[in-house]
């Protein structure tokens, strides 16, 4: 026996054939189908469904989801459509969908979705977090990489670095992966992409990580637009918990765009020679032009030494604004273990630069 499945689909072909893929799935029984939400609302309720397939290219399916969910409130329901938009998923799930699928899809594809569904509850609250610098040289590889890891074993949920720095991105480098894609193919095929199937373009660095690499050539750069990343990261919000994007420094439109789309922005500067405070001052000032910047700009100073309270209030004094973290200059020991091919985090716990991740990751989780 497997997920009890109700199909609601009005086209009479489509809805063969994907009875034909739910019949063929292992883990999946195809209980009854429908060819509108009206007529699956007043007959199916002996069937006792686990899994709704609900065809939302017709308007009153949409408009019958609430009452879906009310009348089966335990049951997982999935949206489909011919073509994934982002604020057709965002009505979804804010009306008690569990995912969304593009349609036909095959038997994996179906069954990678239930299993994200099971696996976190991303769709319901992703949380999306831009690493903007004004300047180069500022530690962002290092902290993402480390504080995905840390956000990765602290919450067993799916995580997600973007590596958005589009012409000099190393963190593919920086995890000694081989990707097949990049953020290049991604956005290139975005408009036929699903959630379930980008996945499928990220090199997983374990069983909760996962890293879209940055592009091959600094020349592919300008192929990847400000549409591009919009639908990027909207659609890897429904299989991922935590989307960390590594940006280009300066600001750029992608990195702008990148900066809107996030629910929080931590803006990094790095301590070498004085001028850090003034260059994030000047971002802060952009920044600014947001009515919620106080709540989701959160600037972070690294190599910081002696790496204290009381120099995390200094820079915030200076600044005018509150700084989210400060960071320890541990260089030497961060080199060390990428030499090795491993992130500080994993080589020494104790290391103070690990402690600060691990502290700044469980601030994130609580957010």
């Amino acid at each position: 026996m497997g997920y009890r499945t109700v199909l609601i689909e009005e086209n009479q072909v489509m809805q063969e054939r994907l009875s034909s893929v739910i019949r063929n799935t292992p883990g999946f029984e195809l209980s009854a189908r429908y060819r509108n939400a009206g007529d699956a609302l007043g007959q199916m309720q002996a069937f006792k469904p686990e899994l709704i397939l609900l065809d939302i290219d017709l308007d009153r399916n949409s408009t019958l989801l609430p009452d879906l969910k009310k009348a089966y409130p335990h049951t997982v329901i999935i949206g489909m459509s011919r073509r994934w938009d982002a604020e057709a998923q965002s009505r979804l799930l804010q009306s008690g969908a569990g995912g969304f699928m593009v349609k036909p899809f095959s038997g994996e594809e179906l069954q990678e979705t239930l299993k994200n569904l099971q696996n976190t509850s991303a769709s319901r609250n992703s949380e999306v977090i831009a690493f903007f610098s004004p300047k180069g040289k500022s530690g962002k590889t290092t902290l993402i990489a480390n504080l995905g890891a840390a956000l990765a074993q602290q919450t067993g949920e799916p995580v997600a670095i973007i590596d958005g720095d589009l012409q000099f991105g190393d963190m593919g480098v920086f995890f000694n992966l081989t990707p097949q894609s990049t953020i290049v193919e991604a956005i290139r095929d975005i408009s036929f992409l699903s959630p379930v199937t980008l996945k499928s373009y990220f090199v997983p660095v374990n069983e909760e990580l996962s890293v879209l690499c940055g592009a091959a050539k600094p020349d592919l750069a300008e192929t990847v637009t400000m549409e591009g990343i919009t639908s990027l990261i909207e659609m890897a919000r429904g299989i991922f918990r935590y989307v960390l994007v590594d940006l280009s420094s300066g600001f750029s439109d992608v990195a702008c765009t990148a900066c809107e789309l996030a629910d929080k922005t931590l803006v990094m500067a790095m301590v070498n020679g004085g001028y850090e405070v003034e260059h994030m001052k000047r971002a802060l000032e952009i920044f600014k032009a947001w009515d919620d910047c106080d709540r989701r700009v959160k600037p972070v100073f690294t190599r910081v030494n002696p790496c204290t309270e009381e120099a995390r209030k200094e820079f915030s004094q200076a600044l005018g604004f509150p700084v989210f973290q400060v960071l320890p200059n541990e260089y030497l020991a961060v080199s060390s273990a990428a030499d090795n091919g491993r992130l500080l985090l994993t080589q020494a716990p104790e290391n103070p630069f690990s402690q600060a991740v691990e502290q700044m990751a469980g601030i994130i989780k609580n957010w």
